[in-house]
Parts: structure tokens; sequence; C-alpha cells
């Protein structure tokens, strides 16, 4: 089986509202890129969850993805019609069928985090036997590695855990950062996510690694106060949520926060000063981990 797919440049202002039309037309996916992704001119974007961005990429270009056989010049011009643009200009390709799963798998390598803690896909073997490995697939669940977020606090924990510590993971996501603290030597470990599936995902993950912990929703949140928070999750939600998590640390304990972008950093580092001793700021590819010890 085979499948055609279209690239088609259009215009940022109506790229999702065309790539609607794909879809009503009967395309079987769309999906908007940055048209200029991989040069020098590539724009990132960033948005709160449940939020609009604050801008689209300067020209965007939609990858469509159509039957074998379907009439794809009447369905892009169906689109066209539906949005009252002109018709853009595109390209061909014709996609074989492949093994999608072993190609997917081929693009996740175990990914290095220090001298001893490495994250290894299920399919690879350890690159070094001797090391902590973090046994973890992409998911559906946030949380594999290789973001700078979820890197930053893997190097805190590594750097911190010294055996037997409480820790929390609020927005535990996959459960790298619980798991990791349970493989580092730590006590008590609960992950903390508004997602059910993030949830079972950290259960399912933490089993894969031979250890345990609690994972659960916010209402089943642990009263205990505990050495370490973590709460890897985005500048919105840690505005608001400074008192609860302060509440949940030791006096003398370790807030660690990030998925907060560089320059977000000062505000939210004068907001948790409230509670805690904040530290300078760490930042890895425009990103930031903040830490600080919470005050009596």
């Amino acid at each position: 089986m085979a499948w055609q797919q279209a690239t088609i440049d259009t215009d940022s202002a109506v790229a999702e509202q065309f790539a609607d039309a794909l879809m009503d037309a009967g395309c079987l996916s769309a999906a908007i890129e940055d048209a200029l992704a991989g040069t020098e001119a590539e724009q990132p974007i960033f948005g709160e969850p449940g939020e609009p961005v604050e801008q689209m990429w300067k020209s965007s270009k939609i990858i469509a993805l159509f039957e074998e056989h379907a009439d794809l010049a009447l369905m892009i011009a169906a689109a066209t019609t539906a949005t009252g643009i002109a018709l853009p200009h595109y390209t061909l390709e014709r996609v074989e069928e492949q093994d999608w799963v072993r190609l997917t798998q081929s693009q996740f390598d175990p990914i290095r985090i220090s001298e001893r803690l490495w994250i290894t896909p299920t399919w690879h073997d350890a690159p070094d036997a001797n090391a902590i490995n973090l046994q973890l697939d992409p998911g559906l669940a946030f949380g594999t590695g290789s973001h700078p977020t979820t890197r930053l606090c893997l190097q805190w924990l590594d750097a911190n855990i010294k055996g037997g510590e409480t820790v929390l993971d609020y927005g535990c996501g996959s459960g790298i950062l619980a798991i990791a603290a349970l493989k580092l030597g730590a006590g008590d470990v609960a992950g903390v996510d508004i997602d059910a599936q993030a949830v079972r995902a950290s259960l399912d993950n933490a089993a894969q690694n031979g250890v345990s912990g609690i994972f659960c929703l916010p209402d089943a949140t642990p009263e205990a106060k505990v050495d370490v928070v973590l709460a890897n999750i985005l500048a919105n939600p840690l505005r608001l949520l400074g008192e609860m998590l302060a509440s949940h640390v030791k006096t003398g304990g370790k807030i660690v926060l990030s998925g907060i972008l560089q320059e977000q950093a000062e505000e939210l580092s004068a907001i948790y000063n409230t509670w805690f001793e904040m530290e300078a700021p760490v930042f890895d590819e425009g990103w930031t981990r903040l830490t600080g010890t919470r005050r009596a």
C-alpha cells in the first residue's frame, strides 16, 4: 500500500483554516510546519496549554497525506474554494509502505544525562552496563529525557540525591523524574499529574524500571512534607501553584522548577522567593531550571 503526500506552501494566517478544509475534503492528515525549519531563519513558537500562541511562523507549509488513488488536485482545489484563497503552490511525492514501528524506533537513541545516568529505550542495549539506566520509551505522556527542561531536572537529581530523600514530582508526565530519583537512591517518591493517562504511563514505566512509587491525580496527593519537590511544567501553572508547592516542602527542603523560558526566569524566581531562598538560574537552550531552599 502507498499514499500520496503534498507539501503545500501557505500563508501562516490561513494555514490552520486551510488544513481543516483539506481534512473536510478527504485528506487523511494535515500537519502545519515552519516552512523555514532547518534554516537560520527557523522560528521557535511557544505557548501555554489552552492559550493561543502569540504569533505564528513567518511562513508555513502543510504536509498533507492522501490515499493512493485520491484525486488530490481536486481536493486541494476544494479546500481553496472553501477558504477563499488562491490555489497555492505544492509539490507531490509518493509514500511507500514501511515498517513504521522500526522506522520510529530508529530515531531514538540512548541519551546520556551525566557520567552515571542514561535514558535508554527498551529496544536498545544499555550503552554503559555499570551506569544507572532508565528504560523509557517515547509515548503519549511528556518526558523522554531529550527536552532541555527534563535534562536540567535529571542533572539536578543526579548531583543532589544522596539517598533516602522523600520526593514529590508534581506534573510527572511519563514519571521519568520520579523514577530517576528512585533509581538514584531516594526513599518515598510520589508523582502527581492532572492526566490519568500520564499516571498510568508513570506506573507502567516504574514497573519497567523495577521501582515503585505512588503515582496519582492531584486530589490524591500525599499530604506529608518532603525533602524535594520537582515541578517541570510551564510558567503559567507555576505562577499559580507556588503556595501549594511550597506547602509540601519541609523547612530546609528543596524546590526544583523547570518548563520556564529564559526570559521568564526573573519573574518566576521573584514569585518563589516568597517561600524559598532562590539560587541563580541554570539555562539550557533557552530554558531555565530554578532551585530554592525552603525557609522556616
